[in-house]
């Protein structure tokens, strides 16, 4: 690994020093090694920079076996400002969502960032409106379900705090154990469900009523959202399927820069046809995802998804 040049060591002291500051554990050598690419030793060297410049850094006590450095009651939040890209890129996100209270709460964070960043708001103002002529989005078909903000903040103070919840589900009072929400077209919500065990099992939130927090808590254990989401192709969960998808000689450049799943491996074959292979469940989804590109992709593997597609296309074409 070779450290990077001299120039741009300021700028990520700068970065490191707001990194660190975002941080209420502190961060760690290492992750400051990977943040940066940087080797070890000079992780260390830019961590005893930062302690010159702000001597409020030190370690800061975690259950972790690594050692953390962090600010101990200071801010810098006087050295930071929003650029008038940040901000376009928030608004962005706030008009394509299909969330009605989400978009609301993202408008409510650009105020608070532009009264932040008041004294330079009328510039702020023209230039994220340049960015914003010149950025367009397709609009997107998809439902639009109504959740409150109140039921959002349930649930995170509920993952925040491994505090039990109760709530009616298909018209059933369930006492259920939330691990975090996953963002697609709809939201959904991780949790276990006290009556069944130790499963974890995937809910639609739009379809709770009644959502309370229990003055009970549990114990979550090691479970890790993000390697959680890794075992599916979209939300749902199942059996673990070894795919293989073949790509046409036409789709296949298009099919290389596409980003199907974290497992995901790809290469071209003699022919000019593209491979691409990777571990998942929810056989549905990727149905549905093949489906989209036509007939210019194939399930090569396993033969269960193959049968499952095409008994899923004749059941399409019943209706014509």
């Amino acid at each position: 690994m070779q450290d990077k040049p001299r120039y741009s060591r300021v700028s990520d002291i700068l970065d490191l020093a707001i990194f660190m500051s975002s941080k209420i554990q502190g961060v760690t050598i290492s992750e400051i090694a990977e943040r940066y690419n940087v080797s070890r030793r000079t992780a260390e060297r830019m961590r005893d920079s930062l302690t010159c410049i702000f001597p409020q850094i030190d370690e800061i006590e975690t259950d972790d076996t690594q050692k953390h450095w962090g600010f101990i009651n200071y801010s810098i939040s006087n050295f930071i400002s929003f650029t008038p890209k940040e901000l376009a890129n928030i608004e962005q996100c706030q008009r394509r969502t299909t969330n009605k209270e989400m978009k609301e709460e993202l408008s409510k964070t650009v105020e608070k960032i532009k009264a932040f960043s008041r004294k330079n708001v009328n510039s702020l103002e023209t230039n994220i409106e340049l960015y914003m002529q010149t950025e367009g989005y397709a609009i997107r078909q998809m439902p639009q379900y109504k959740i409150s903000l109140e039921t959002l903040e349930v649930i995170r103070d509920a993952v925040q705090h491994s505090k039990m919840v109760e709530g009616i589900y298909h018209n059933k009072t369930r006492l259920i154990e939330p691990l975090g929400m996953i963002y697609g077209e709809k939201i959904y919500l991780v949790a276990k469900e006290k009556v069944k065990g130790d499963g974890i099992y995937t809910y639609l939130l739009h379809k709770f009523e009644g959502l309370k927090l229990i003055n009970k808590i549990f114990d979550k254990g090691d479970f890790d959202l993000q390697e959680y989401t890794n075992q599916s192709f979209g939300v749902y969960h199942g059996e673990t399927l070894e795919v293989e998808l073949l790509f046409s000689p036409e789709l296949a450049p298009e099919a290389e820069k596409y980003n199907f799943h974290p497992t995901q491996e790809g290469k071209y074959n003699d022919n000019g046809t593209y491979t691409v292979t990777f571990k998942a469940s929810g056989s549905l989804e990727i149905i549905w995802h093949v489906f989209k590109w036509g007939s210019g992709c194939k399930i090569i593997a396993p033969k269960l998804l193959q049968d499952e597609y095409k008994k899923y296309l004749e059941d399409c074409l019943k209706n014509y």
